[in-house]
């Protein structure tokens, strides 16, 4: 029967559709629960590509495996369908985004369908769903009420092309990482998330969860947390400025201040700065630049002098310039920074540009470059007290000395800056809440959620930035529901990153209208077991959710303070060539043309054989039939398989080594080098030849990387009807640590040195009777006719050589 992968594949999706062997049950206490997630998709036009494929069909196989191990699995899928591309496409195309949206998610599902993946269909979300973002908004309103979500006027940073606000996260190398358009930076009223609040705990937590390491180092570096020091100078205008620093040892060795272009202290001096033309124009230049242009450590340092300003140094009462510069974050700590040239190289660049002095406060310091000594025992040098102190001993001298004389406080600073929520475009969640002239922002009611979406002809974006909502003045113009007073309703919307801060406790739960999820559900699902995603979304997503989650833990919606127990990360799929795929390079792969002409099985089969699944891997169309010959060479193996249900006893060894090959890589995401060994497998078994029994054990293992065609033949070979149940559904194969050893080897036997042919015999058989064997062998009984043996050379389990001479 000829191998027929389109209608085999149709039939078990259908099958599994129909009987839905992959129901997760909440509350079974029976089964130890198992909560395996991937990243929420987004459906966009282009569908399914090989870089979802490849996490997609890890964690499947892992899920597989649990459920065949007896776990109760929950492994659910869902659409994060709001978004600017579904925007950006609607407009151009005047195709409401609505109906974008359901097509796309059309064909994602008929794609995610197609390669055989076992979800729990029943519980499929939609981020786009009123009954979805009811609860999103929600959550909104809570963070709203305990002051976590609050509206500022702030720099921004804003995508000249598609008119939006965007997030620090999402300026990618100084362009938009959705269009790659310019970004600038511009003043804007925002809504506001305070993740700051919660910087130690983002931190702290990472102790108690199962994550790589890498992830865990990129949360830390991204949120910043730093041990300093907060130092007020006196100028020479009414105010004060502040510092933070984590080195105030370093003080007497500064030369100049720095103030960010943005800092609201220059609009208010610019009366009194004789050069405030040359200082705004460098604002407006600067307005340009997006914060990763700004902080970049390479860049060349581009300053303005505040003439007129001057700082007072209150180490030791000298009086220092001050200077506006780009390189400075409003953002970032005080938004002024002090500039210690002779040890930092950022400064010594700055100084050494704009003739400033370099001063040099670490013995050992070289002035013409930057000297920044970080090493504990470093002796301090032109610092006043500090002068023979080491480093260490001076960080926490400067800082009491600055506590005590009441220039300074110890502080605790992060790099992490608040969320910024607000996003001013149509296709995304309504901000829950309205302005009133007399009560100010007001929460909508609860029982008023969800708010909808106003139905709009054009939802083209504005050219001043505001939300196309704000011209929907039947929708904006509303009562509020504190006073009953004229109101009008918020008008940004959430941005993508809203939706995705959850989904994974609404797959506990998808139906409840009378909570985000219930206690049961969330009490017998929580923590997710295993997350697997993309090392892009670790100071995104991954960031965003944690925050949302722990916030839910306080509030008393959750049981758990960490949402994912464990957390790995793939490598990309890059095209032929090693580029990374894109439409341009032309060099995309589509999942539906290699599952149409070699098969789903075998698409999923390579994604995993590919290499590495940490590291990024180069497709390879050829190396494709490579596994489509495998699974070609199981069909045949199956087909001359006896019909005995017994296990060879010949085969026990490899198999046993195979099941505990297999068990071990799946847990350890090594797929690659478990389907290696099911090769080696298949090719012992052929030599051997099989029975129905060995292949049972074959099937059972291959099923959760190949599960069509191996539904297939476990019907075919008779083990639905034996055991009532799909190949999906039969218990996972556990190996014998004691049959992983064979009990017989092969051994190559020479006369003279030349081969004269094999012989079985129990491992590690003495000499007499290895000798005994191979005289049992035709050629070698020739070769010794007439023949004495004079020597035997015993390799154990390998060869043996006779070495004769004539009688």
């Amino acid at each position: 029967m000829k191998y027929d992968f389109t209608a085999i594949e149709k039939k078990w999706q259908q099958k599994w559709l129909e009987e839905k062997p992959f129901t997760a049950v909440t509350g079974d206490k029976t089964r130890e629960k198992f909560f395996g997630l991937i990243e929420f998709p987004y459906p966009s036009g282009q569908g399914l590509h090989v870089g979802h494929a490849r996490p997609f069909t890890a964690m499947d196989i892992i899920c597989r495996k649990k459920r065949m191990q007896g776990y109760n699995v929950l492994f659910p899928i869902g659409y994060d369908a709001f978004g600017l591309p579904t925007e950006n496409y609607a407009v151009q195309h005047k195709i409401h985004p609505a109906k974008v949206t359901h097509d796309n998610v059309e064909n994602f599902r008929r794609q995610l369908h197609m390669l055989g993946y076992s979800f729990d269909w029943d519980r499929e979300v939609n981020t786009t769903d009123p009954d979805y973002y009811k609860w999103t908004q929600w959550i909104f309103l809570q963070m709203f009420k305990k002051g976590l979500a609050y509206k500022a006027s702030m720099p921004v940073n804003w995508c000249t092309s598609c008119k939006i606000v965007l997030a620090n996260e999402e300026v990618v190398e100084g362009v938009c990482e959705r269009c790659g358009g310019e970004v600038i930076r511009k003043e804007k009223s925002q809504w506001m998330l305070a993740i700051t609040k919660y910087a130690d705990r983002l931190i702290d937590d990472l102790e108690d969860v199962d994550f790589i390491n890498r992830v865990k180092i990129q949360q830390r570096n991204w949120i910043g947390r730093s041990e300093g020091c907060e130092l007020t100078f006196e100028t020479n205008m009414e105010d004060t400025v502040s510092v933070y620093t984590t080195r105030a040892d370093t003080l007497f060795g500064l030369s100049y201040v720095v103030i960010s272009p943005e800092h609201p202290l220059l609009e208010k001096w610019k009366d009194r700065i004789p050069n405030w033309d040359a200082v705004a124009a460098y604002q407006a230049e600067a307005a340009r630049k997006s914060d990763f242009e700004r902080g970049e450590l390479n860049k060349d340092k581009t300053g303005v002098r505040l003439e007129g300003v001057l700082v007072t140094n209150p180490a030791n009462g000298e009086t220092v310039p001050m200077f506006v510069s780009d390189y400075v974050l409003m953002g970032y700590g005080t938004g002024i920074v002090m500039g210690v040239p002779g040890h930092d190289q950022r400064d010594w660049d700055f100084a050494t540009k704009f003739g400033l002095p370099i001063i040099p406060v670490v013995e050992g310091g070289d002035i013409t470059k930057s000297a920044y000594t970080t090493k504990d025992d470093g002796i301090m040098i032109n610092s006043g007290f500090l002068n023979g102190m080491t480093v260490k001993e001076a960080i926490p001298a400067m800082k009491d000395y600055a506590v005590e004389h009441g220039f300074g406080v110890k502080k605790t600073n992060f790099k992490l800056r608040d969320w910024v929520f607000s996003r001013q475009r149509y296709w995304g969640e309504p901000i829950p809440l309205v302005n009133c002239p007399t009560c100010g922002w007001v929460p909508l009611p609860e029982d008023q959620l969800p708010l909808l979406l106003p139905e709009v002809e054009s939802y083209e974006v504005t050219d001043t930035g505001e939300s196309p909502l704000a011209k929907m003045t039947d929708w904006v113009n509303t009562t509020c529901p504190q006073c009953g007073g004229q109101a009008q309703r918020e008008t940004d919307t959430m941005p993508q990153w809203a939706g995705s801060s959850w989904y994974f406790l609404r797959y506990m739960d998808p139906h409840n209208d009378k909570a985000l999820a219930s206690k049961e559900a969330l009490d017998y699902w929580s923590p997710v077991d295993w997350y697997n995603g993309g090392m892009e979304h670790t100071t995104l997503h991954l960031l965003y959710s944690r925050f949302w989650h722990k916030f839910l833990y306080d509030i008393g919606v959750v049981p758990t303070k960490e949402p994912y127990g464990k957390r790995t990360s793939h490598g990309m799929i890059l095209g032929e060539g090693g580029e990374k795929m894109s439409k341009s390079r032309g060099n995309v792969v589509n999942p539906n043309d290699i599952v149409a002409q070699y098969g789903a099985d075998t698409m999923r089969l390579y994604i995993m054989f590919v290499g590495d699944f940490e590291q990024a891997a180069i497709w390879s169309t050829e190396a494709v039939k490579g596994s489509k010959r495998f699974l070609d060479r199981v069909w045949n193996l199956a087909e001359a398989a006896a019909d005995s249900y017994d296990v060879t006893p010949a085969n026990e060894a490899i198999l046993h080594k195979t099941i505990k090959k297999v068990t071990d890589d799946v847990d350890s995401l090594k797929m690659n080098t478990a389907i290696a060994a099911m090769m080696t497998a298949v090719n012992e078994l052929t030599a051997n030849g099989v029975t129905r029994g060995d292949m049972k054990t074959l099937l059972l293992l291959l099923n959760p990387f190949a599960p069509h065609i191996t539904e297939e033949l476990w019907e075919t070979l008779g083990f639905a009807a034996k055991t009532g149940k799909m190949c999906c559904q039969a218990e996972w194969p556990v190996y014998d640590e004691s049959k992983t050893v064979a009990s017989a080897v092969d051994m190559a036997v020479q006369v003279g040195g030349k081969l004269k042919g094999t012989i079985t015999v129990p491992v590690d058989s003495d000499e007499k009777a290895v000798v005994d064997a191979a005289m049992q062998v035709e050629k070698v009984q020739k070769a010794t006719e007439g023949m004495k043996i004079v020597k035997t050379i015993l390799v154990k389990n390998r060869l043996v050589n006779l070495i004769v001479k004539p009688q």
